[in-house]
């Protein structure tokens, strides 16, 4: 705790012992998951996937990429965390020492299980981590609480992985990827080198969604860099500085708004959605153009009466440019080019709806109404500033919309020191300091952590949360 506060790391990490995780993986997989030194002497996981460009199981990838374009992470240990990352004995110390109640777990190696194409090796990955887990983090004193992983290569086995991991493992949540990585259509046997993605939003994953809201969980996207999911800029350069400074965030960005504008948190109502790891900065900035292009280009826009100059006011305006010379020739011009740039002739009414009106059946929906509604939360590291100020920026709802992370185990994480950083990096008061620390964290995992939580946490768990 923080002063009472109960505090509650929303997006920990698990650096996975692949000795023990193998375990529990089926036999026939053995040969091809494993752990290679690269040739700058940095550890990557040897995956050996499907191949599209010979049809056979015989694509090596290393993952996190370890060179060229959206190059993954270089000299990733984290000297503070690394063994507690592994060895929950550490981790438990590390947490009482920083005041740190429930760490929620998710993992490092399995972020790149949806960039495999071979859907049972992905399938069998992901029961293989989700079964170490749970047994991993049991008899803790209910602190450690694992996010399982599901194959959204296939739909039906991603949404029967999600009922096994919170009804039979006892998961608070699940994590997906933010898109699903797919052979480019113009270039299918260059994967992963030219490729497209689905988004989490895609029709074909609206079954994960309704599972979600059935379960009532809340659905925890993270990315990861250097391995294969589309990361926008981060795509386009070759060092992992640069790369990482785009990666995450670019690719939250898309995912959020992806679930705005294909209408998902429409259809879903009471989904909430934990956009992790990629700070929370730039949130008030994506929100305000969700709003304008909504405004603009949705609610009153009506593409079948596009607005035309009068041919009158255009011809007399150049006429006046040209000085009046040439009159004549001028009206003759005027009225071509007028009838070239508007295409008088072409009827917008009669057009096909579809290509006229983008998101059309939001056109009654606010976007920051998603946000009112709880629907969206993000997290903010303790060296991040940007809780103090989405207030200023969004309102009330900005104080409900970061949950504290400390990143446990990855290489910018921070230990010493964590949550007091955060408590005060700014004048919070106290309410708005119980939302971030952990009142944002309950709202979003909900009952399957509240109720699990340690009994003599249950009491500040409500003031925290704002109830």
């Amino acid at each position: 705790m923080y002063q009472g506060l109960p505090v509650i790391d929303a997006d920990a990490h698990k650096l996975e012992n692949p000795l023990v995780m193998l375990d529990y993986l089926e036999p026939e997989y053995h040969d091809r998951i494993g752990l290679v030194i690269d040739k700058l002497g940095d550890q990557r996981a040897r995956i050996v996937d499907f191949n599209p460009a010979t049809g056979e199981n015989d694509l090596v990838h290393l993952f996190p990429k370890p060179q060229g374009l959206g190059k993954g992470v270089f000299r990733g240990l984290h000297p503070d965390t690394t063994l507690g990352a592994m060895f929950n004995r550490i981790r438990i110390e590390h947490m009482d020492r920083e005041g740190i109640d429930i760490h929620a777990i998710f993992g490092t190696l399995n972020l790149i299980f949806s960039s495999i194409l071979d859907k049972d090796l992905a399938i069998a990955l992901c029961r293989a981590y989700n079964t170490y887990m749970a047994d991993d983090c049991r008899g803790y004193d209910n602190r450690l609480k694992p996010v399982g992983v599901i194959p959204l290569q296939d739909t039906d086995e991603a949404v029967k992985e999600m009922y096994r991991c919170v009804n039979e493992l006892g998961m608070v949540s699940v994590g997906v990827a933010p898109n699903l990585p797919i052979p480019h259509p113009k270039a299918p046997q260059a994967f992963p080198e030219i490729r497209t993605c689905k988004s989490i939003s895609h029709p074909d994953f609206r079954p994960i969604l309704q599972a979600a809201v059935d379960l009532d969980i809340g659905l925890g996207i993270h990315g990861a860099p250097g391995s294969s999911m589309v990361g926008g800029i981060a795509d386009h350069m070759e060092t992992f500085v640069l790369g990482h400074i785009f990666v995450q965030r670019n690719q939250q960005q898309m995912a959020l708004a992806r679930m705005v504008f294909d209408g998902a948190f429409e259809q879903f109502p009471t989904l909430r959605v934990g956009f992790f790891e990629g700070g929370c900065g730039w949130l008030p900035d994506l929100a305000h153009a969700f709003h304008e292009h909504w405004e603009k280009r949705i609610r009153d826009f009506d593409p079948k009466n596009p607005y035309k100059p009068p041919l009158v006011d255009f011809t007399k305006l150049l006429i006046q440019e040209r000085g009046g010379r040439d009159s004549t020739s001028i009206i003759s011009k005027a009225k071509n080019l007028f009838e070239l740039l508007w295409n008088a002739e072409r009827d917008a009414t009669q057009m096909d709806d579809s290509t006229l009106y983008e998101h059309y059946d939001l056109r009654h929906r606010d976007p920051l109404e998603y946000f009112d509604r709880g629907q969206i939360f993000t997290s903010f590291e303790s060296d991040d500033p940007a809780p103090a100020y989405l207030p200023v920026a969004m309102g009330e709802v900005g104080k409900r919309l970061a949950c504290f992370s400390g990143d446990y185990g990855h290489w910018d994480g921070v230990l010493q020191d964590c949550v007091k950083s955060a408590a005060t990096a700014a004048d919070y008061d106290r309410e708005h300091l119980g939302l971030l620390l952990g009142g944002n964290a309950l709202a979003f995992y909900g009952d399957r952590l509240r109720q699990s939580m340690p009994q003599e946490l249950e009491p500040v768990a409500a003031v925290g949360a704002g109830a």
